[in-house]
């Protein structure tokens, strides 16, 4: 099973989203990338922090833009937002009936803490943890 993990940038909650998701399930493939992507760059600095608090590591994380292929090649694309769900299914009508909320089974979205102070990223994280804990059991029932 190859999962993708999305957001806007790929440098905020898409990283930890995939580092989450892969230290759970070392045996699938598991990828990240963002809708407007900042193509190359390191995760956040604030992003990295809170993920080494965590026993992620980010250090090796560059961000990559969303593509046909990409959404292809995945059996389960996890957004952090309805609005990203909306604009991946228009961007790539394929994805639909496998695109999904990583809040979704807690009715809640995963707030962007570009640009914020290191409480919105560790708000993020615990919201990104959430969402890989409540998917984890389902996952493990398709892979």
């Amino acid at each position: 099973m190859r999962i993708l993990t999305l957001c806007v940038g790929n440098i905020c909650r898409s990283p930890i989203a995939e580092a989450l998701l892969a230290r759970e399930f070392p045996q699938l493939s598991v990828r990240s990338a963002g809708l407007s992507a900042m193509v190359s760059e390191p995760a956040d600095a604030l992003s990295r922090e809170v993920a080494t608090e965590h026993g992620l590591d980010l250090s090796q994380h560059r961000a990559q833009q969303v593509s046909a292929l990409l959404c292809q090649q995945s059996e389960l694309i996890l957004v952090m937002e309805q609005g990203h769900k909306v604009w991946l299914e228009q961007l790539y009508p394929q994805v639909r009936g496998k695109t999904f909320r990583l809040g979704q089974f807690g009715q809640f979205e995963i707030a962007d803490p570009y640009r914020q102070p290191i409480h919105a990223f560790e708000t993020a994280y615990e919201a990104i943890f959430r969402g890989v804990t409540d998917w984890s059991h389902r996952i493990r029932k398709l892979s």
